[in-house]
């Protein structure tokens, strides 16, 4: 389903096979939702995660990957955290 030349990741969450991607807007939308400026504030950030962080972080790719409707309602979705930290490793292994 995911593109791998874009970068794209796909992860099942909520029941169903989903799309991230790391792109410039997901990253500005993290950075922005973290209160972190740079890739350097983003690296050390993201070492220890809250789960609040993770979600911010989720969400974020989830929409740069055209999944804006699991995004917008990530706080109500049955997301299992494994399953989101495992989506949010992929996507950004997938970006590199």
């Amino acid at each position: 389903m995911g593109n791998g030349v874009r970068g794209e990741a796909t992860a099942v969450l909520a029941g169903a096979e989903r799309r991230l991607c790391l792109t410039l807007g997901a990253l500005a939308e993290i950075e922005t939702g973290l209160g972190v400026a740079g890739v350097a504030g983003l690296a050390e950030r993201m070492r220890a995660l809250s789960a609040r962080d993770l979600m911010v972080v989720l969400a974020a790719l989830l929409r740069g990957g055209g999944e804006g409707v699991l995004a917008d309602g990530l706080a109500s979705a049955a997301v299992d955290p494994r399953e989101a930290a495992q989506a949010v490793a992929k996507a950004f292994a997938a970006a590199a």
